[in-house]
């Protein structure tokens, strides 16, 4: 069978990725509708080699549609998922508008795919830094539940949409023409992102947690079925263009050897074991971009938990933290 289906923001840069990604995995497509607002609408963009008209993105849009995936922003995801339940279509969504309504499942195939099975419509996407976490620690978590969990993320201007990625190259550009003036000029994030960090993703919460921490906690109890475990979470942006990185702790009711942890995350889907940091072998975001594979490495015993188990994760954001992960959950759809 070949299935119709729609990309609603398809312009953005996790719609671009989006087709990217159906193209590589030959996803059974009989018609491709891509979406996006009024001033798209009528240009044309390449899809496995042929050209498809950008359409509006409105009620009538989603007629016949099997599966819409969702690369907009929370406002026209909440806009359009009544015309898309409507017209029968299921909404595979990247915003956060729907990820932790009790009736819509929020899914990561390789750590909880059988929750696509309880959808009535609408199945979330993860926010993408809890994806990749959420991959790296489910093959030690299959081992034993966790008590704990404390992580810090370092996490790609690309997350931020293409204004951090201009910025960022911007900054570059003008501190290698040293103009200083132009270096400083920010838009996109709070301060200058070159050659600095930024403590803050995300607005911020009365418990003095960011909206993106909140997420990684909040988002990542559901998808590991997990509703008690303890996390805390610091995010950072970081002059990096492309992939996430994250430091995590992991507190486990039970002991887990390290070389039970290591067997398992080199034996699981969508992971591959990067742990040999006496030869300077470890995961890094230039060798996670552009590809699927959250790499996990560092691997140790926590020294102030018990039961710790400590490690370093890298993967691409823009592919397995949203447009692959939203693909392979249509994948299971069919």
């Amino acid at each position: 069978m070949a299935y119709k289906v729609a990309v609603l923001g398809a312009t953005g840069a996790v719609g671009n990725e989006m087709l990217k990604v159906l193209a590589e995995r030959k996803f059974p497509i009989s018609e491709l509708i891509p979406l996006a607002s009024e001033r798209s609408a009528g240009k044309q963009i390449d899809f496995a080699g042929s050209k498809v008209t950008i359409r509006k993105a409105e009620e009538s849009a989603f007629k016949g549609v099997d599966i819409v995936l969702g690369a907009a922003e929370n406002d026209i995801a909440e806009e359009m998922a009544p015309f898309i339940k409507k017209a029968g279509a299921v909404f595979v969504d990247n915003s956060s508008a729907f990820r932790l309504f009790p009736e819509v499942p929020l899914v990561v195939p390789e750590v909880n795919a059988e929750d696509v099975k309880w959808h009535s419509g609408i199945i979330a996407n993860p926010n993408c830094v809890t994806i990749i976490a959420a991959v790296a620690m489910n093959p030690i978590l299959k081992l034993s539940p966790a008590k704990r969990i404390i992580a810090s993320s370092y996490q790609a201007v690309s997350g931020a949409g293409i204004g951090g990625l201009r910025e960022l190259e911007a900054q570059a550009r003008a501190y290698g023409a040293g103009d200083e003036s132009a270096l400083a000029e920010h838009k996109a994030f709070a301060h200058q992102i070159a050659f600095n960090l930024i403590p803050k993703i995300g607005g911020m919460k009365d418990n003095g947690y960011s909206s993106e921490e909140m997420k990684l906690q909040n988002e990542g109890r559901k998808i590991l079925h997990m509703p008690d475990v303890k996390v805390s979470c610091t995010c950072v942006r970081v002059p990096v263009f492309r992939s996430h990185s994250i430091s995590i702790s992991i507190e486990t009711e039970e002991e887990v050897s390290l070389e039970a942890a290591a067997a398992a995350l080199a034996n699981a889907p969508g992971v591959k074991l990067v742990d040999d940091p006496a030869n300077e072998i470890y995961p890094m975001p230039l060798d996670t971009s552009d590809q699927d594979t959250v790499f996990v490495g560092r691997l140790r015993r926590d020294l102030a938990l018990d039961n710790g188990i400590a490690l370093w994760c890298c993967g691409d954001q823009i592919r397995k933290g949203a447009a692959t992960n939203a693909i392979q959950i249509a994948e299971l759809l069919i």
